[in-house]
C-alpha cells in the first residue's frame, strides 16, 4: 500500500464555493471536511454532536445566544451539542470541521445554505 500526505491547500483550490463542506478524510465515523466562508450564515444546531471549528486561514466568529467567539488562523473552537450558534467571516476564511459522517451544515435550521452531503474533495 502506498502512503501519502493530504495537501489542504491543495484541496482548498478544488473549490471555490462558500459554506459548502468538502470532506478530505474520515476517521472511525468522524469526516474531516474542509470549508470557505464569507458573510453570514444562519442560526442552527446539532441535536446529537458537537461540532468542532479549526481556522486554517483568515478570521471568523461564531456567535452564540449568550457571546460570541472569535477565531484567527491557527485556533478552534467546540460547539457544544444543542447549543445554537451562527459562523460569520468578513472575508473569505478557510476551516476544517471535524463532526460525525452524515452531520448536516445547516443542523436543524434547513433552507438555502444547506449543503450536499457525502461531498469528497
Amino acid at each position: 500500500m502506498k502512503y501519502s500526505a493530504l495537501n489542504l491547500e491543495e484541496k482548498f483550490a478544488r473549490f471555490s464555493d462558500h459554506w459548502s463542506p468538502k470532506i478530505i478524510a474520515q476517521m472511525n465515523d468522524y469526516h474531516f471536511k474542509l470549508v470557505k466562508l464569507q458573510g453570514d450564515f444562519v442560526w442552527h444546531s446539532h441535536a446529537d454532536t458537537d461540532e468542532v471549528f479549526i481556522t486554517l486561514d483568515g478570521e471568523m466568529s461564531i456567535e452564540l445566544r449568550d457571546g460570541k467567539v472569535d477565531l484567527q488562523a491557527g485556533e478552534m473552537f467546540v460547539v457544544p451539542r444543542g447549543v445554537e450558534h451562527k459562523p460569520f467571516a468578513e472575508k473569505e476564511c478557510k476551516i476544517m470541521l471535524i463532526e460525525p459522517a452524515g452531520t448536516i451544515n445547516t443542523g436543524d435550521a434547513g433552507g438555502d445554505f444547506t449543503a450536499e452531503d457525502d461531498v469528497w474533495v
